[in-house]
């Protein structure tokens, strides 16, 4: 699907080029062989006007001459420039050619361009050598074809590097959808595999009361966990689409993790962990509260299952001038390394590699999806045995 994506993002590019550069060339064409046609038009004119007109400087500057015919077949000439007005066999081949009386035209195998004379006793046609106009075209049409070609040429490479560079993020999201199917499948595949095997263990009847008791468990605990990774995959799915324009109104942040702090304090408690935290008041921002609210329950969430034993977890929100607040989530623990810094905010990551710490690797992805869906920005540090996450929202005046 990538190749197929290159190679028409290649045709398209190379179809818009060829047809700037036909327009280009064509208008360059037209408007110069317009150009010529009116300068030799404008000698026919003033020939026309005065056939026998003495030549001065800056005049006439194309070739010319003047064919009048007379009663009894006398003829008359008149030229300006090389031609051989001696030469009987042209004169009779263009007299051949004219018979067609019409009062203008071009005699393409003469290069001749010509126009009707009406003098007072008979008729006559002025002629100019339109051979310098032929070759000038022919040349400029060349040169157009050869630069065209050059051209095209060198977009087609710079077509190439330029797919490879406007495809990579596709390719990415490819790679990163395949790998979430990959890891979403085998998230599901573990707990269907439990339920499934206690099912059908629950299907013998010589089984004991505690036994059915202990399977029916095993089934219950892995459902409501099967359940929690599909809220998850649903949280993730509504972020990716963004948050509609009428769940944004202002919001209180200050108030509302002041809120979200309330229901962790005990949690933190019995884990034997101390919660403190610094909340600046008054602090408002645009977007969504239930949001808003997650991604803080996300943070205190992860805090409390990273953090070292018997440690301090601290929450402070604070302005940072008058267009944006920072909000920060730290734990003392286990340092993180500087390159999973980032790989931590992708969807199903776990740096431990366990898959009995209560989660999926998700929180910290729709924490992410949520906070820039706000136009904000979160990331990690970690420094002194103290790992921090950080969020900052652009903030509203109060």
């Amino acid at each position: 699907m990538i190749r197929r994506l290159r190679v028409k993002f290649v045709c398209v590019n190379m179809a818009i080029a060829a047809a700037m550069l036909c327009v280009i060339f064509g208008l360059v064409i037209h408007f110069t062989q317009a150009g010529l046609e009116a300068e030799s038009l404008r000698v026919l004119e003033d020939v026309a006007a005065e056939p026998i007109r003495l030549e001065r400087p800056g005049q006439r500057s194309l070739p010319y001459f003047v064919l009048e015919f007379w009663p009894g077949g006398v003829r008359l000439l008149t030229g300006g420039g090389y031609f051989d007005l001696t030469d009987e066999t042209l004169l009779e081949l263009l007299a051949a050619a004219l018979e067609t009386n019409q009062p203008s035209g071009v005699l393409r195998e003469y290069k001749l361009r010509f126009q009707i004379l009406e003098p007072p006793n008979g008729q006559g046609y002025a002629f100019v050598d339109i051979s310098s106009e032929a070759g000038t075209m022919k040349h400029l049409a060349q040169s157009c074809l050869l630069i065209g070609g050059a051209s095209l040429l060198a977009f087609f490479a710079v077509s190439l590097a330029l797919a490879r560079w406007a495809v990579r993020p596709v390719d990415e999201a490819w790679r990163q959808q395949r790998q979430f199917v990959a890891d979403a499948s085998h998230e599901l595949k573990t707990p269907l595999t439990v339920i499934l095997t206690n099912a059908e263990l629950l299907q013998n009847d010589e089984l004991e009361e505690c036994a059915r008791t202990r399977f029916a468990q095993n089934i219950l605990t892995m459902s409501q966990q099967m359940r929690g990774l599909i809220e998850n995959l649903l949280d993730l799915a509504r972020v990716d689409a963004g948050l509609p324009e009428t769940a944004l109104e202002p919001v209180d942040l200050s108030r509302l993790i002041s809120d979200a702090l309330l229901p962790f304090e005990p949690v933190f408690f019995e884990q034997g962990l101390l919660l403190e935290s610094e909340i600046e008041d008054g602090i408002l921002v645009q977007g969504s509260a239930v949001h808003l609210r997650q991604v803080t329950d996300i943070l205190l969430d992860n805090a409390r299952k990273y953090a070292a034993p018997r440690g301090k977890v601290s929450v402070e929100l604070r302005g940072t001038g008058n267009r944006s607040c920072l909000l920060t989530v730290s734990n003392p623990g286990e340092a993180i390394r500087e390159e999973d810094l980032k790989l931590i905010f992708k969807r199903f990551c776990r740096l431990d590699g366990a898959r009995s710490r209560g989660g999926y690797g998700l929180g910290l992805a729709i924490a992410q999806g949520i906070v820039e869906a706000h136009g904000g920005k979160i990331w990690a540090e970690s420094s002194g045995g103290v790992n921090t996450f950080s969020v900052r929202y652009e903030r509203l005046r109060a």
